[in-house]
């Protein structure tokens, strides 16, 4: 039996949470998610859950850049630096289509940045193209294939 697929969303919009959550619910993967809107608690998070065992991690992420606290970027530092959690695939999510903002976090070893879309079909498409890609073709280190 295939071990349930955990999704960390880190996101502070409700709206864009909203439809993460509509997308998801249509995966065939039947994700757990965590929704966490603040970059402090998502640091804490992530280290709490890392602290306790490697199976309760998230086999990816999903990240916003603009959050309260502690903003994507510092989460995607503090992510990409730690020997453990560095394993786990990043995608930075964000309305920006600033260049500078698409390399930094590059620099910063993001898997993939996307741009949000404003509508609510290619938002879908999206969120299908990321599980299609990350769940289906790519190979994952905390894979539930064992």
């Amino acid at each position: 039996m295939k071990d349930k697929t955990n999704i960390l969303i880190i996101e502070d919009n409700p709206a864009d949470v909203r439809l993460l959550e509509e997308a998801l619910k249509e995966s065939t993967l039947n994700p757990t998610l965590y929704v966490l809107a603040d970059g402090s608690i998502a640091i804490r998070f992530l280290d709490e859950v890392k602290g306790k065992n490697s199976q309760g991690l998230p086999h990816l992420i999903l990240l916003d850049l603009n959050l309260p606290q502690k903003n994507g970027f510092e989460i995607l530092k503090h992510i990409k630096d730690d020997k453990t959690l560095k394993r786990i695939p990043v995608i930075v999510l964000s309305s920006s289509q600033n260049p500078d903002d698409i390399a930094k976090a590059y620099e910063l070893h993001a898997n993939c940045y996307l741009t949000k879309p404003v509508d609510l079909e290619p938002f879908f498409e999206i969120v299908k193209a990321v599980e299609y890609f990350w769940f289906q073709l790519a190979r994952l280190p905390f894979s539930s294939k064992g």
